[in-house]
């Protein structure tokens, strides 16, 4: 239960202050709650979706939106942000791209791909709510943050210290194999293996990217990862 409550406390603003250290051991194991806490994510803003079925999608759609940058405290976002002037100011070099994701200011580039990201979702939501595919919501979220245990099982972590570096360290292997089989499972069930399958290309082409550039990734490459995921995949279903 702890390792659950550690990864609630991360990844959302939700009412969960554990009291002591956390060890090293537990913060491993949080890796595995990820999917999980999508799903508790997925649930909240398609019931939110559901209850607003009488009103226009845009409605909806903004007020879901809303709630969901909310409930995460926009976490991913600030990582999307980062990465993007990253890697746009530090081309070509990897200790520039490195530098540039360390200063919190947000230049042009990060505004501009955080309207992009936000205004694809907005429009992708207003179709999906307009057809009630709340399958689509939910699983968006989960496959997104199955994406994290995956990234940190198949890819070098590149800064030496912080909780990425934990994370990567206290990780098993087989337990995070066996939760991607699982999830690979009950998504095969739900959404149909082209959906799935898309998420997994989507994964490995960013992944390809961080490995070219950094030769691995960070904290904030991979919360622009589940940003990026979320996105692509609500196209998929709008698509498809």
């Amino acid at each position: 239960m702890r390792p659950l409550l550690i990864v609630l406390q991360f990844l959302t603003i939700l009412p969960v202050r554990l009291q002591g250290e956390f060890s090293e051991q537990d913060i491993g194991r949080s890796l595995l709650f990820y999917p999980v806490v999508g799903l508790l994510i997925g649930i909240v803003i398609s019931l939110l979706g559901w209850s607003l079925t009488s009103q226009s999608p845009m409605v909806s759609a903004i007020l879901v939106l809303t709630v969901w940058v909310t409930i995460t405290g926009a976490l991913h976002l600030d990582g999307l942000a980062d990465s993007a002037d990253a890697w746009l100011g530090g081309i070509g070099d990897k200790a520039k791209t490195l530098s540039i994701m360390k200063d919190p200011a947000a230049g042009p580039i990060a505004v501009v791909t955080i309207v992009l990201v936000l205004l694809i979702k907005f429009v992708m939501l207003t179709v999906l709510l307009s057809q009630q595919n709340w399958w689509a919501l939910i699983w968006s979220v989960i496959l997104a943050r199955t994406a994290l245990p995956l990234l940190f099982l198949t890819t070098d972590y590149v800064r030496p210290h912080g909780l990425g570096s934990i994370l990567k360290q206290q990780q098993s292997a087989l337990h995070t194999r066996r939760l991607m089989l699982a999830v690979a499972v009950l998504a095969l069930f739900s959404i149909g293996l082209f959906a799935l399958l898309f998420g997994l290309v989507v994964f490995l082409l960013l992944r390809y990217l961080m490995e070219r550039r950094l030769n691995g990734f960070t904290g904030d490459t991979a919360g622009a990862m589940v940003e990026l995921l979320e996105a692509a995949i609500l196209i998929f279903f709008v698509l498809f």
